[in-house]
């Protein structure tokens, strides 16, 4: 039997191991061929795709920016690589390679299924630029995603937003998964059994003002005063985003001792298991953040938004809590609750380690994803 070639194309190398990692390895059990395309890949990346079992394939994609003739050399290379492998699928993550793989498999009449990981910066609308790339983006969905197979969401908002700007059509096929899962096996859960007021608080995330940084630094300003052992870690790193954080700003605060600042970090793990309360009090277009997804595992409470993609990860006064976006009272208030109640921590910490059990296992994920393609390919 000639095994259906699936091409995977992601917007990173890093992303491909990070977190689709599992679901290239649960392709592959399944008897399918994978390719699996991004830019720039890495040696130690490039080695660890073919140890999983995969053809690693290197295009060219610019990240960020919107240059025609740059972005029109992608679909080209795209469009090559198809046919060059005799690609049966293509399945595209992320929203540049989603746009123009899907336009290159649509010229090679070549199915797609593309997952929508989250709509970012570009429909927070929150500024100019950002209503700008909306009305852009708008468009490139609708030309490029109209005849895919199925389009796979990770919200039901995001779907809902599709049909309500007419990217799609109500009875486009569509179907759901919950973020992109993870293994259970590498974020064991662990006990909390700390009372005491020396609460570690901990953010992980890109350090822009999107993600919340700048209000989790206010309320640990706050909080700080009236309880001074408490703890306030962030993660992470700002890149050359116009809302980054400024590295000094944050620095001058580490140095006052409002916040721990450690930058960004490869042993991100290590720092949620020495952890009692994960946050993340983003008004970023999340799909399902992966940092919640981690920190549910191994039993944190989570504070995030009630904003589509992070409404997903906590069950209101059970797990955590969910408060409106920019709300600085409302972060507070969630965060106090713990330096008042620690005993509370073990309590959601169990249920959050069950919610990850019951909805984000990655074999469940990748199960659904599998069963995606199979309808599309039988």
């Amino acid at each position: 039997m000639i095994k259906k070639r699936i091409l995977m194309v992601a917007s990173s190398d890093n992303s491909l191991i990070s977190f689709r990692g599992d679901f290239i390895k649960s392709m592959i059990a399944h008897g399918f061929e994978v390719f699996a395309a991004a830019p720039d890949f890495e040696d130690d990346i490039f080695q660890k795709v073919i140890d999983y079992g995969a053809t690693p394939v290197k295009f060219n994609l610019q990240r960020t920016g919107m240059n025609p003739f740059k972005d029109f050399k992608s679909v080209l290379e795209l469009k090559h690589i198809i046919r060059q492998n005799n690609i049966d699928l293509v399945f595209p993550y992320t929203v540049k390679p989603v746009i123009y793989s899907s336009i290159a498999a649509n010229f090679c009449n070549v199915p797609v299924i593309s997952l929508i990981t989250g709509l970012g910066f570009t429909f927070t609308g929150l500024t100019a630029k950002a209503r700008a790339l909306q009305t852009l983006n708008e468009f490139l969905y609708k030309l490029s995603i109209r005849k895919n197979k199925v389009i796979v969401f990770q919200n039901s908002d995001d779907c809902q937003l599709f049909i309500d700007r007419n990217i799609i059509s109500k009875n486009h096929p569509v179907g759901f998964v919950s973020g992109s899962g993870v293994n259970l096996n590498l974020y064991k859960y662990r006990v909390n059994d700390n009372t005491t007021k020396k609460i570690r608080f901990l953010l992980v995330a890109r350090l822009i003002k999107e993600k919340g940084i700048a209000l989790y630094i206010d309320a640990a300003t706050v909080l700080k005063k009236t309880y001074p052992e408490a703890e306030f870690h962030i993660i992470g790193h700002a890149g050359n985003s116009p809302s980054a954080m400024k590295e000094d700003l944050l620095n001058e605060l580490h140095d006052q001792g409002i916040i721990v600042h450690h930058g960004p970090q490869n042993n991100v793990q290590d720092h949620l298991y020495k952890s009692d309360v994960f946050v993340l009090p983003t008004y970023y277009r999340e799909g399902v953040p992966r940092s919640i997804l981690e920190a549910l595992s191994v039993g944190l409470p989570i504070i995030t938004t009630n904003t589509p993609g992070c409404k997903e990860t906590v069950i209101q006064n059970e797990n955590g809590f969910l408060i409106e976006p920019q709300n600085l009272e409302a972060l507070i208030n969630a965060m106090e609750y713990f330096l008042i109640n620690p005993s509370k921590i073990k309590d959601m910490g169990i249920n959050s380690r069950k919610y990850a059990e019951e909805k984000f296992d990655v074999n469940i994920i990748n199960s659904n994803l599998i069963n995606i393609i199979n309808s599309v390919l039988k």
